[in-house]
């Protein structure tokens, strides 16, 4: 069945999703996400879509190839999705229908003026003020002429609440975020609410660096009319300072690797604590029946040092 359909159903089976963004070959903690992604909405009867997260195009042409390769990398581990796979280049229409539902206003600050009127950043996130929502017409009319606007919508200090399988309830205070860049390019916030959304997503399993935006973009998914999903923030693969693995560490691709993929398979399998296996089908039925989602090793980070095997 096209996820377009899914959405019109009484979803009660696990819909999961990954999403990668095609601007660099997919690293290992991306891999280690993308298994447990599959193994949380497959262990419970669902399916994991996948989707191509390429917005910015800027960086996407840069990187010539990387989707292809982030699919067959995905494929070689043996994890599977139903067709047809969503780009999120060739669906910018499907985002200006669902903005035109909410209450949204124009931005012409910098980022540097947000950075310095904002008192509370939330690591790299700062929450956006509100300079520009009390603007006049006439205002904006004249800020307008010397700057293009990015489109925010108006929360207005709203409060929502998720669930995390691992966190339990977190509560975050939703600012009037991005929408839509000033160049007219959707931001990831609205694209991914949406595409989850209409796709019939009840399931988000992803790195635990983004568990403070749940509250936002949950906020986002119920002023759409879509179901909230349940979240599951698990542990990132990081180096010896404690940093997350990023394109700059370098060597840590599913073809940087001496293993081939059965062999890596099994050791992302034992990064999280689950029993050892060659391929997502093999580990599927070995935890059958076991209490294997209260691993403690899914939620903590996983230290690579040095060569990795």
């Amino acid at each position: 069945m096209p996820p377009s359909e899914r959405a019109n159903l009484n979803c009660v089976k696990t819909i999961g999703r990954f999403a990668p963004s095609p601007t660099s070959d997919l690293h290992i903690g991306n891999l280690r996400t993308a298994v447990l992604a599959w193994l949380f909405a497959n262990a419970e009867g669902g399916e994991m879509l996948l989707r191509v997260e390429d917005l910015d195009q800027q960086r996407v042409a840069a990187a010539p190839g990387v989707a292809r390769r982030q699919i067959e990398d995905l494929r070689s581990l043996g994890l599977s999705w139903p067709e047809p796979v969503w780009r999120q280049s060739e669906r910018i229409e499907v985002y200006r229908e669902a903005a035109s539902k909410l209450e949204t206003y124009e931005c012409f600050c910098t980022r540097r003026e947000i950075a310095a009127a904002s008192q509370a950043p939330h690591g790299d996130y700062r929450p956006y003020p509100g300079t520009c929502a009390i603007l006049t017409q006439a205002q904006r009319d004249e800020k307008r002429q010397n700057r293009k606007p990015a489109i925010r919508v108006r929360a207005e200090q709203a409060t929502f609440t998720v669930h995390d399988i691992h966190a339990g309830d977190v509560t975050g205070v939703v600012d009037d975020f991005v929408l839509f860049r000033a160049d007219g390019t959707p931001a990831y916030n609205l694209a991914a609410v949406v595409d989850d959304g209409l796709g019939g997503v009840n399931q988000v399993v992803r790195g635990r660096d983004l568990l403070d935006s749940s509250p936002r973009q949950a906020w986002l998914a119920s002023k759409l009319g879509f179901v909230v999903p349940t979240y599951v923030h698990v542990g990132l693969a990081v180096n010896e300072n404690g940093d997350r693995l990023a394109k700059r560490d370098g060597g840590y691709t599913l073809r940087d690797l001496k293993a081939g993929p059965r062999e890596f398979f099994a050791k992302l399998c034992e990064s999280a604590g689950l029993p050892p296996a060659n391929t997502p089908k093999e580990l599927k039925d070995r935890l059958a029946g076991t209490d294997w989602r209260q691993s403690e090793a899914i939620w903590n980070d996983w230290v690579i040092s040095g060569s990795l095997f």
